[in-house]
């Protein structure tokens, strides 16, 4: 063997293992933050802290369950917002590929994900907090925003990878579009949807700084969609800048069972991801 040769392949493996140490060393972080959280927070949650809500400043214990509530119920809201108009702006997108209308369309999906959650929260508050008050309901209208971007593009997406022998197969049987998109585009890219809608929801379910100008927060147990509501994520945030040691040891606590959520969203994701490829 040439010493060219010998040259090329020790490049060549130098290349590739620098490749796996680089790619290892993208865990540690992830690692260290899991690590570190569940140290910290594995020991405050028991059945007292998920079913009780907020105790008074000088009161010992209290819970979130107001706020395993008020976050379900805002994300729920939200879905129920973003994920039918996402889906249907994404099959505009991926059935009309080189119109104006899809160009900005497009356009304007690309520049509202680069957006910060804190724009968006002031925007909300301009216009729902202002003139109609903190509620349930800004708070869902703020995230739902956040959401769109990622179900139009995911569904848009999905779309493209479907061949075009399906709408022609079916357009040649005498359908007309809507039954087109409705019984055979939507269900053949259903998983890939599914997945873009999950990742959506993993997304806003840490977001903070959208429901402080928004939801706001509440210490009681509420599920009035009209009035202020709390937050998992809102609890860390005012759990962790309290001068209360009692209350700093709960937001490790609160901090667990919201990075145990995002972490289940996301292996939901990952899961409905491996039948992203329909076999036709």
């Amino acid at each position: 063997m040439s010493t060219r040769i010998k040259y090329r392949i020790g490049k060549s493996t130098a290349f590739q293992a620098l490749t796996v140490v680089l790619s290892a060393s993208c865990v540690i972080p992830l690692l260290a933050i899991l690590f570190y959280i569940i140290k910290a927070g594995i020991t405050k949650i028991n059945w007292s802290f998920i079913t009780n809500v907020e105790k008074p400043v000088g009161e010992m214990g209290g819970g979130v369950a107001h706020a395993l509530l008020g976050s379900i119920i805002i994300i729920l809201m939200a879905a129920l917002i973003a994920v039918p108009i996402g889906i249907m702006v994404g099959i505009y997108l991926g059935e009309n590929k080189t119109s104006k209308l899809a160009y900005w369309s497009r356009l304007s999906v690309d520049i509202l994900q680069g957006v910060p959650s804190i724009v968006i929260g002031i925007v909300a508050y301009i216009w729902m907090v202002k003139p109609f008050g903190y509620s349930a309901i800004s708070g869902s209208i703020a995230l739902s925003i956040m959401m769109l971007p990622i179900v139009v593009r995911s569904t848009e997406e999905t779309l493209k990878l479907l061949p075009d022998s399906l709408r022609e197969a079916a357009y040649a049987l005498g359908m007309p579009f809507h039954r087109v998109i409705l019984k055979v585009i939507v269900p053949c890219g259903i998983s890939g949807i599914l997945s873009g809608v999950m990742l959506s929801v993993a997304r806003i379910a840490g977001e903070t700084a959208p429901l402080l100008f928004t939801a706001f927060g509440c210490q009681f147990l509420s599920a009035d969609i009209r009035k202020p509501m709390e937050t998992l994520p809102h609890v860390v945030f005012k759990y962790a800048i309290s001068p209360y040691n009692e209350w700093k040891e709960l937001a490790w606590g609160a901090s667990l069972i919201l990075l145990l959520w995002v972490l289940l969203l996301n292996i939901i994701t990952k899961v409905i991801t491996r039948k992203w490829k329909v076999q036709l």
